[in-house]
């Protein structure tokens, strides 16, 4: 005699499975979804009035911006992105000199560089001397810009990106402290994952019924 409880059994079985299967495709489709900011770095900076063997009075800083997309398979839409200079560190309201860069596309897993000699103006250079020779001057450079993301065919919304950081420059030739770069951060936005919202939503859908 048939197991008239067997059904049910079976159907449930078949529920559990379809959920699990669609629980992993969900995982895998944020797995491949998901986006990383662009890694942004002060490779060098170059102050000439404060190189002691120099004693330049020319008033320009240079820069070497870096811009790493780390992603495996997305390129990146910049808006036109601007490096913006301030010193002391803390008078955020008088910047010294700003970099404009215009919008360009950059490619998954690559890496781009710009530079560019900055005018600078309003340096209280005594002032910054001074704090080179007890040690070192820091420099606050900031970068704002927005970004989209391509995935395949398809372009995420724009999302703003705004990071910085202080940049210290030594004594005698007027160059970055750091032998490594100097990564841009603190105040970063995250992308948002729009894609996920509907993933997950029909995820929490399939586990209702």
């Amino acid at each position: 005699m048939a197991d008239p409880g067997g059904g049910g059994g079976v159907c449930c079985r078949c529920c559990f499975s379809f959920i699990l299967t669609s629980g992993l495709t969900a995982l895998f489709m944020w797995l491949s979804l998901r986006t990383s900011n662009p890694v942004c770095s002060i490779q060098d900076i170059y102050v000439p009035p404060l190189n002691k063997s120099e004693n330049s009075t020319y008033h320009q800083i240079y820069f070497d911006l870096k811009l790493d997309n780390e992603n495996k398979d997305k390129g990146v839409y910049y808006d036109a992105l601007n490096l913006t200079c301030y010193y002391p560190p803390t008078n955020r309201t008088s910047p010294i000199g700003s970099f404009p860069i215009p919008a360009f596309y950059q490619g998954h897993k690559k890496h781009t560089r710009r530079k560019q000699w900055v005018p600078v103006t309003g340096v209280p250079w005594a002032e910054a001397r001074a704090a080179a020779a007890n040690g070192s001057a820091a420099f606050r450079v900031d970068l704002a810009t927005a970004v989209r993301f391509k995935i395949m065919a398809w372009k995420t919304k724009k999302h703003k990106l705004f990071v910085g950081a202080n940049v210290e420059v030594d004594e005698f030739g007027g160059k970055k402290l750091k032998k490594k770069g100097v990564r841009l951060k603190s105040g970063c936005y995250r992308a948002r994952r729009g894609p996920l919202v509907v993933i997950f939503s029909v995820l929490g859908l399939l586990l209702i019924i």
